[in-house]
């Protein structure tokens, strides 16, 4: 059982201090915006008592987004990248039709 602990000890020593850079740092500040966005959307919703994705969810999701694809281009880690880019291309569509919908909604108010 010592040999376990110790085993973990110097797994997570390895893992989050010996390898820590400016790499590291850039994908845990990517995680936390990526993050925000879930929490901004249970706020919202919590709010309105109802299912609610504000915009900047997708703000948020199109920045964390974007920092974790760097991240994952960096750590060249396939799967990653693709889902990231994947991403990245819903967000810039959802935040283009809120902004055309916004853009109609204004030229309705001015007929």
């Amino acid at each position: 059982m010592v040999n376990v602990l110790q085993d973990l000890v110097t797994w997570l020593h390895q893992v989050f201090i010996k390898q820590f850079d400016a790499w590291i740092l850039l994908g845990f500040v990517a995680q936390f915006f990526f993050t925000m966005r879930f929490v901004v959307q249970w706020l919202a919703s919590e709010k309105a008592k109802r299912s609610v994705v504000p915009v900047a969810f997708w703000f948020f999701s199109l920045f964390g987004g974007g920092l974790l694809l760097i991240y994952a281009i960096v750590r060249q880690d396939p799967v990653f990248i693709a889902g990231q880019a994947m991403g990245m291309l819903i967000y810039i569509r959802n935040l283009w039709l809120i902004a055309n919908e916004r853009k109609a909604a204004a030229m309705t108010k001015v007929d």
